[in-house]
């Protein structure tokens, strides 16, 4: 091969890579990224030491009751993960650890070790409620002095547990 095709052969391949990992880079980024679970109080959904893949949430209005959120607290002064269960203008109720939002009881089956806990939450427009799915270990909404997080404070939602392997799971 002579020198001026390898120059050409480098030129193309090496543009090729350098884009491939540009757009990787801002895939990871902008869009998805890893999130190491630090705590029990989602368990027996997500277990301590467990890997997700999540994505960037830009818009929270997109968010649904159920999914798997990850937020920045200002009251604990971390990044928390715990599942939505309020959204703006939700009402609220848990009476003996059973939750209902506006008048409605949800089934919550992921809940494995609940609590008793009777209170009353109205969140407020562009704020978000948020429980553990391990109710007697978790420090969530019901216990924050302003239990609500404010929309630009939500981060990612949860889509694959990647790690360990054997527990694979896509989240919805």
């Amino acid at each position: 091969m002579e020198a001026s095709s390898k120059n050409n052969f480098f030129k193309e391949w090496g543009l090729t890579i350098i884009g491939a990992i540009v757009i990787g880079l801002l895939v990871w980024k902008f869009l998805i990224y890893t999130v190491w679970i630090k705590s029990a109080s989602m368990k027996p959904t997500l277990e301590v030491k467990d890997r997700l893949i999540a994505t960037r949430v830009y818009n929270p209005e997109n968010l649904n009751r159920g999914d798997i959120v990850i937020f920045d607290s200002d009251e604990l002064k971390e990044i928390l993960i715990k599942r939505l269960i309020g959204l703006p203008g939700d009402h609220i109720e848990i009476k003996d650890g059973i939750v209902s939002v506006n008048g409605e009881q949800l089934n919550e089956d992921y809940v494995k070790n609940n609590e008793v806990c009777n209170k009353t939450f109205d969140v407020p427009e562009g704020e978000y409620f948020f429980l553990g799915d391990n109710r007697a270990n978790s420090d969530d909404s019901r216990y924050w002095k302003d239990p609500y997080i404010k929309g630009e404070k939500i981060q990612g939602k949860a889509k694959v547990k990647i790690y360990p392997i054997t527990d694979f799971k896509v989240y919805k």
